[in-house]
C-alpha cells in the first residue's frame, strides 16, 4: 500500500530511560530511504530507493559496498535471503523480482508481475526452499500471494477475499512472519486482520483483530513471532503519529485472538517490531518515525528509550546490539542491561 510520511521534528533528547542506551552510532549516510534489512556474513544488507542495494560490514564500518539493481529509479521495500542469494522486489508496477548472488553480487530478474495494481508489501523466506510475498489485491479483492518453491516463483492460488479498502503497508518488510508451523500476514487499512497459513497443508485462515482500523492509514504495520503461539503486532495511524490507542497487541494462540497492550501508554505510531533472540518473547524492540521503544515484559508495557527520528526498520544483531535504518541512514544501537 502506498503511504506518505509526514514527520514532525522535535528538538528533544533521549528520555529519562536513556541510561539503557550505551550509544547510537550512524554507520551509513546516503541519499536513500531504507525499509528492509538482512544480516549475513557479519554485514548488514539493505535495499532502498533509487535501485540501491548494498552492505555495511559490522566489524569494520568503513568496509561498504553499494550496487544499482536497475538503471531505473526503482524503490525497494523488500529484502530476503536463502543460502546463496538475496531477493528484492520493487514496489509499483511492473514489479521485478531480483535475485542477487551473495558471492559476487551479480543479479538477474527471475520473475515479474505486470499487473497495474502490483505493489509488493513484504517478502519472507520460511527456509531456503520456500518463500512468500504478497501484493495489494487486484479488482477482485482476492489476496495476491506469490510463492517461491524449489527455485521457482509463481502465483499462489487462494480464495481469501479482502474487504474493500483492506491492504497492507510496505513499511519495514515485517508484516509477514513464520514459525515451524505457520506463516502469518498482517493487513491494514479499513480492515486490519491476520491471515494464517498452515505450512504443512497450505490452508489459509483469517482472524479479526481489535487493532485500530477503518481508515486507509490505520492498522498493523509489523508483526513478529517467537514460536507457533506467541506473537506481537504494532502499528497505528501514520497520519496521526502521536495517537497511541489500540496500536499494540500480542497473541498467545498463534494469531487467532489478540490482546491490546499499552493502549494510551506507548510512543505512538510504530513501523517495525523485533523480538530479541533467546528471550522467549519477553524482550523486544520497536521503532517508529519518532521513537525507539523497548519492552521487557512480553509487550505488555513499553518505554521510549530514544527520541531519535527517521528510523523505519530494525533488527537484532546480538543480545545487546540493534541495527536500525530509515531516512538517509543506517545506525547501530548498543544497549546496556
Amino acid at each position: 500500500m502506498k503511504k506518505i510520511f509526514s514527520i514532525v521534528f522535535l528538538s528533544v533528547g533521549l528520555t529519562a530511560f536513556s541510561q539503557q542506551v550505551e550509544n547510537l552510532e550512524t554507520i551509513l549516510n546516503d541519499k536513500i530511504s531504507i525499509r528492509a534489512l538482512e544480516l549475513y556474513d557479519n554485514k548488514v544488507w539493505y535495499s532502498g530507493t533509487d535501485s540501491k542495494f548494498g552492505f555495511v560490514d559490522l566489524k569494520n564500518y568503513k568496509n561498504q559496498k553499494q550496487v544499482l539493481l536497475s538503471e531505473k529509479k526503482l524503490q525497494f521495500r523488500t529484502l530476503a535471503q536463502d543460502k546463496n542469494s538475496f531477493y528484492a522486489i520493487n514496489i509499483e508496477s511492473p514489479a521485478y523480482f531480483f535475485k542477487i548472488n551473495k558471492k559476487d553480487l551479480k543479479f538477474q530478474t527471475v520473475f515479474s508481475d505486470t499487473a497495474k495494481t502490483a505493489f509488493y508489501d513484504a517478502l519472507h523466506f520460511v527456509n531456503d526452499k520456500l518463500a512468500y510475498t504478497f501484493s495489494d489485491a487486484d479488482k477482485d479483492h482476492l489476496l495476491k500471494l506469490a510463492v517461491y518453491k524449489n527455485g521457482h516463483w509463481g502465483m499462489f492460488k487462494n480464495n481469501v477475499e479482502l474487504n474493500e479498502g483492506e491492504a497492507a503497508f510496505a513499511a519495514s518488510n515485517t508484516n509477514i512472519a513464520s514459525s515451524k508451523k505457520y506463516l502469518w500476514i498482517a493487513t491494514g487499512g479499513k480492515a486490519s486482520r491476520i491471515i494464517r497459513m498452515d505450512l504443512k497443508t497450505e490452508k489459509l485462515e483469517v482472524f479479526k483483530t481489535p487493532f485500530i482500523q477503518g481508515e486507509s492509514s490505520q492498522g498493523m504495520y509489523s508483526i513478529d513471532f517467537y514460536d507457533d503461539q506467541f506473537g506481537v503486532a504494532v502499528g497505528g495511524d501514520y497520519t496521526k503519529q502521536d495517537a497511541n490507542i489500540n496500536n499494540l497487541a500480542t497473541t498467545t494462540d498463534g494469531g487467532e485472538t489478540w490482546q491490546i497492550q499499552a493502549s494510551g501508554q506507548n510512543a505512538g505510531y510504530t513501523t517495525c517490531v523485533k523480538i530479541k533472540p533467546g528471550s522467549k518473547g519477553k524482550e523486544m524492540i520497536s521503532v517508529g518515525d519518532k521513537h525507539i521503544s523497548y519492552s521487557s515484559d512480553f509487550g505488555k508495557s513499553w518505554t521510549k528509550i530514544s527520541d531519535e527520528k527517521g528510523f523505519f526498520v530494525c533488527e537484532w544483531i546480538d543480545g545487546n546490539r540493534i541495527v536500525l535504518a530509515g531516512n538517509s541512514k543506517i545506525a547501530v544501537m548498543k544497549l546496556k542491561f
